[in-house]
C-alpha cells in the first residue's frame, strides 16, 4: 500500500496528464472514470458489517475475497472445535483493511484512473 505522500504525488502527476488531454479525450476519460471508481465508504461498510471478504469482491479482487469467505465459512462450520481461532484470525487480518479503507480505495481508484489514461493514449 502506498503512503499518502506517494498517493498525492501520483494523483498530482495524473491531474497534470489529464489537463494535457484534448477536450474530447478528457471528457471520455472522466466518463470512464465515473463508471469505474469505487466509494471508500462502501468498502468500509462492507468490511465492517461483512468481515467475510465482501469488500474484496467490491474491488474486483475475487481470489482474496473467496479466500476470506472460505476461511470464515470453515470457522463457522467448526465453531465447536477450532472454528473460533479461525474466525479471530480473519478478524485480525481484516482489521487493518478497515482502518486503511480510505487509502486502499484511493489507491485502487488511482490505479484505475491511470489505466484509463494509458488506454486512451494508446
Amino acid at each position: 500500500m502506498l503512503t499518502n505522500d506517494e498517493l498525492n504525488h501520483r494523483e498530482n502527476t495524473l491531474r497534470d496528464k489529464i489537463a494535457d488531454l484534448a477536450s474530447d479525450t478528457r471528457s471520455e476519460f472522466y466518463r470512464r472514470q465515473r463508471e469505474n471508481l469505487k466509494d471508500p465508504d462502501t468498502y468500509a461498510v462492507l468490511n465492517w458489517f461483512f468481515v467475510c471478504g465482501l469488500h474484496y469482491f467490491y474491488l474486483g479482487r475475487w481470489v482474496r475475497g473467496a479466500f476470506n469467505l472460505g476461511l470464515l465459512l470453515i470457522g463457522l462450520a467448526f465453531i465447536g472445535s477450532f472454528g473460533i481461532p479461525i474466525i479471530v484470525l480473519v478478524l485480525i487480518i481484516e482489521l487493518p483493511q478497515l482502518f486503511f479503507s480510505q487509502r486502499i480505495v484511493r489507491q485502487y481508484n488511482l490505479e484505475i484512473s491511470e489505466a484509463i489514461l494509458t488506454d486512451l493514449k494508446a
